[in-house]
């Protein structure tokens, strides 16, 4: 739940979408210079997102990059110079996100190399979960010349999707499904009546007691694209439709519906350079439609909502906002960013808040990360209230101050520890507020073990508002999320309770029992900082203990191929005391089951 109340004034929510370009990819990768009534906002009965769809092969952190020249030939010194230009290139680095069109818009700048005859990428899961990408490369025999790609030049249809590809012009269609199954037996711990009472988004029956189930999808469609200006300067573009639809019980509704719109529609020029001793300098400007992701969702993530009228409510279909300006200059192993979002926001919950940002990370030695974060809220409606259920403000004017770091000090392929911990803090330009959060997590990787699994600890804290001080605490999470491995506590308790008023304790593994087959299973407990739970889902406001419940799930993750993604999970979750007592002492256990099938054309 969300430690505010918005007015309510039309239609529906929840969350997200693949996005072609992440502005901090493209950067970098040419950076080698080639109803009505009050409800609170973002409620656990409004936002039911459990693990996103976004995971497929592609969006694995880089386990190792490997350059393969096919006819390395006799000068040993020009294949070592070309493997070296085609690594600053490509600029993808271990434990980063791969994205696929970016590789592609790099390669397509890399081919521009009069050297070079071909070149592509391959990648599999490599032996820690991770992706392994290692790119091919043919040297040009003679004075053979240059050849481009795709459909528009050589009329075969087995060349889509891509359609040009020639000189660093790159322009490519996109086409993605999804279908997926949702079952959930006593959702809302068999009481939507109470858990629900006066959500706007619940239309006919919502599911609650005993078995209901429904299915959902989408299809998207889109052109994507990038072209030289000059030898370092690119411009690049896309855009997109989505259409979802639902059918079945869902969560809040057993109506049918079907949601066409534009998702992605945005355009960006980057440029960069490459100095004598390797040093690359990158600037990256976008604006439009698109999606945006701070750092590793704790502060932003849900940047578009779904469900309702927009369907797909745990397909997570919509992740572009209304509009994202997006700046970024990124010098060698450091980012630096400014940003501008306006979120794509449900009518019906729809607080108009509008946030501008920076951002900055660094990895001054190998396997740390250091990163911070400010942000601040240049205008909402939604409120906050006091333990007495008096309006304090709005968001607006909101201040969010965040610093955090991983570290892992062995290469991802070796046995090892990793850590990470974050610390942020919110304040407010008219309120008076102190918020806090913070997360801690240690763990162990057996990478020369069986099925190679690793374990983890994780100790999160969202503060919620003491009635006995006079200062606002409760912590706004904004638009926190991600997946069930981010900052989605819990698949059914996340539904109920969101990161406001939580202090949640994670133990995590993971398991590759096959190379194409990932199980990650979790065991959650969550209580509350605070009994005063104004701004959270109504049922809870005033808690008799700081019991929230427990939950236990295991996802299981298929990658057949590069363009084929199976995604399930089963969860069970036990309510606590304070959710028993709010319900009068006749809480069911949740349990919920989903399979989804993803590909890309």
């Amino acid at each position: 739940m969300r430690g505010i109340w918005v007015q309510a004034k039309g239609s529906a929510f929840t969350a997200r979408a693949r996005s072609l370009f992440r502005g901090s990819a493209v950067a970098v990768f040419v950076a080698a210079g080639l109803g009505a009534g009050l409800v609170p906002c973002g409620t656990g009965a409004a936002l039911a997102q459990s693990f996103s769809s976004d995971q497929g092969l592609l969006s694995l952190p880089v386990e190792t990059v490997r350059v393969e020249i096919k006819n390395p030939g006799a000068d040993r010194g020009l294949a070592d110079r070309i493997t070296d230009s085609v690594r600053k290139s490509l600029a993808v680095y271990p434990g980063e996100r791969f994205d696929e069109d970016h590789a592609a818009f790099a390669i397509a700048r890399a081919r521009r190399n009069p050297t070079i005859a071909d070149i592509g990428f391959t990648y599999a899961v490599g032996k820690n979960g991770g992706l392994d990408v290692t790119v091919n490369v043919t040297l040009r025999s003679g004075d053979a010349p240059a050849t481009g790609n795709g459909y528009f030049l050589s009329g075969n249809p087995s060349e889509l999707p891509v359609l040009y590809d020639k000189d660093g012009t790159y322009l490519r269609l996109k086409l993605e499904a999804l279908t997926l199954y949702y079952a959930n037996d006593n959702a809302w711990y068999g009481d939507p009546g109470h858990m629900l009472a006066g959500n706007p988004l619940v239309r006919g029956r919502p599911a609650g007691r005993g078995y209901d189930d429904w299915v959902e999808g989408y299809v998207q469609y889109g052109l994507y694209g990038i072209t030289p200006l000059t030898d370092s300067t690119y411009v690049y573009g896309g855009v997109s439709g989505l259409t979802t639809g639902s059918y079945g019980q869902e969560l809040f509704t057993d109506e049918t519906r079907g949601y066409t719109y534009f998702e992605d529609a945005y355009a960006g020029i980057v440029t960069g350079e490459t100095d004598e001793a390797g040093n690359r300098l990158a600037f990256n400007f976008s604006a439009g439609r698109q999606r945006f992701t701070l750092a590793n969702a704790f502060l932003i993530a849900n940047t578009a909502a779904n469900g309702d009228v927009r369907a797909a409510l745990q397909a997570n279909a919509r992740w572009a906002g209304d509009f994202l300006a997006l700046g970024q200059v990124s010098y060698n192993d450091t980012k630096f960013e400014a940003f501008y979002l306006d979120p794509d926001e449900l009518p019906l919950l729809d607080t108009d808040t509008k946030y501008a940002g920076v951002n900055i990370e660094t990895r001054p030695v190998d396997g740390l990360m250091l990163g911070g974060s400010y942000v601040r809220a240049l205008q909402s409606s939604a409120s906050y209230f006091s333990p007495l259920g008096r309006p304090l403000g709005t968001r607006e004017g909101l201040n969010v101050f965040d610093a955090r770091f991983t570290y892992s000090p062995n290469p991802a392929n070796v046995s090892g520890a990793f850590f990470g911990g974050e610390v942020a803090f919110q304040t407010h330009s008219d309120i008076d507020m102190f918020a806090k959060a913070a997360y801690a997590e240690a763990g162990y990787r057996f990478s020369d073990v069986l099925w190679s699994p690793s374990i983890s600890y994780r100790l999160s804290y969202f503060s919620g508002d003491d009635p006995n001080t006079s200062t606002y605490e409760r912590w706004d999470p904004l638009l926190s999320g991600g997946n069930g491995e981010q900052w989605v506590q819990g698949a059914n308790h996340f539904k109920v309770v969101q990161d406001s008023n939580v202090i949640a304790h994670r133990i995590q593994a993971s398991f590759r029992p096959a190379p194409t087959v990932e199980v990650v299973p979790q065991l959650w407990m969550f209580l509350a900082d605070s009994t005063n739970n104004i701004g959270g889902n109504p049922a809870l406001s005033f808690m008799s203990d700081k019991e929230y419940g427990y939950e236990a799930n295991v996802t299981v993750k298929w990658f057949p191929s590069p363009k084929w993604y199976v995604h399930g999970h089963l969860a069970y979750t036990i309510p606590g005391q304070a959710v028993k007592d709010a319900l009068g002492g006749d809480a069911k256990g949740w349990f919920s089951a989903m399979l989804f099938v993803r590909t890309a054309f």
